[in-house]
C-alpha cells in the first residue's frame, strides 16, 4: 500500500457512510413499496422529521445516545452499524482495487446492492426483483463500458451460476427460492469466474450456521427453522470482490 493510500481511504469511507445511510432507507421502505425519497427521514415512533444535524451517519446516533431527540424512543443500533459497515466495505474495495478502475467501480456498485438485499432477506425472507433487476442491468452496462473484453465471461458466469441455483429452487421451492438464483446470476455478472469461490463460501457458511442451529434446538426443530440464504450469498460475494480472483488463481495453480 502506498503512502497516499490511507488518505484515499478517507473519502471512500465518508462516501460509504452516506451511501450506507441511504441503504438503510432502501432496506426499510422498498419491501413496503414506499417512496425512497418522500417523506423525508423521520422517527419511526413519533414520525417527527429528522433535522439534518440529527441525520449525520453514525455520529448523530452516538450524540443522541441512540434515541430520538423528540420522543426519546430508542433508534435501532442497526442503522449506525449498516452505515459504518458500508463505509468499511467501500474503503476495503478501494484499498484492494484502486489500480483497476473496472474492478473498483463494479465492486463498489455490487456492494451497494448487496447490503440492502441482505438486510431485506433477513427481515422479510425475500430478495426483491426491484433490486436484482436494476443490479443486473447496471452490471451489464458497467461491464460493457469498463471491461468489454471480459463481458462474455461475466455473462457466462452469471448464466451458469444462476442456472445452478435455479434448478433446485424449481424442484424444491421450499428449500431455496428463485430470488437466491437471481442474486447469484447478478453476482456472476459482476464477479465473473470469482462467483465460484463466492458460492463455495456461502454454502460453507450456511452449512455451519445450519449445523449450529441443529445443535442448539435439535434435529427436528432445526430442520424446520427457515434461514435466509441471501445474507450468506452477499457475504460470499463481498469476500470474492476483495480476494476472489486470488482464490481462483491459487486453486487453478494448485490443480
Amino acid at each position: 500500500m502506498s503512502m497516499h493510500m490511507p488518505l484515499a481511504l478517507l473519502p471512500a469511507a465518508a462516501f460509504g457512510l452516506l451511501i450506507g445511510s441511504f441503504l438503510n432507507v432502501v432496506a426499510h421502505r422498498l419491501p413496503a413499496r414506499q417512496s425512497l425519497s418522500m417523506p423525508a427521514s423521520h422517527c419511526p415512533s413519533c414520525e417527527t422529521p429528522i433535522k439534518p444535524y440529527d441525520n449525520i451517519p453514525v455520529l448523530s446516533w452516538l450524540l443522541l445516545r441512540g434515541r430520538c431527540r423528540s420522543c426519546s424512543e430508542p433508534i435501532a443500533v442497526r442503522y449506525p452499524l449498516v452505515e459504518a459497515g458500508t463505509a468499511l466495505l467501500f474503503a476495503a474495495v478501494v484499498a484492494v482495487h484502486h489500480a483497476d478502475t473496472a474492478a473498483l467501480v463494479m465492486g463498489l456498485v455490487l456492494v451497494a446492492f448487496l447490503v440492502p438485499i441482505a438486510l431485506i432477506d433477513l427481515d422479510h425472507r425475500i430478495i426483491p426483483n426491484r433490486l436484482t433487476l436494476p443490479a443486473a442491468i447496471v452490471g451489464i452496462g458497467l461491464g460493457i463500458a469498463l471491461d468489454p473484453g471480459g463481458q462474455v465471461g461475466r455473462l457466462i458466469a452469471g448464466a451458469a451460476a444462476g442456472g445452478l441455483l435455479a434448478l433446485p429452487a424449481l424442484l424444491r421451492p421450499t428449500k431455496m427460492g428463485l430470488g437466491d438464483a437471481k442474486l447469484v446470476a447478478v453476482m456472476g455478472l459482476y464477479l465473473g469466474s470469482a462467483v465460484v469461490p463466492a458460492l463455495f463460501i456461502a454454502f460453507v457458511l450456511g452449512t455451519v450456521v445450519g449445523i449450529g442451529i441443529i445443535m442448539r434446538v435439535g434435529m427436528s426443530q432445526g430442520r424446520k427453522t427457515a434461514v435466509p440464504f441471501g445474507p450468506f450469498l452477499a457475504l460470499g460475494a463481498v469476500i470474492a470482490v476483495l480476494v476472489g480472483n486470488e482464490i481462483m488463481s491459487a486453486y487453478l495453480g494448485t490443480f
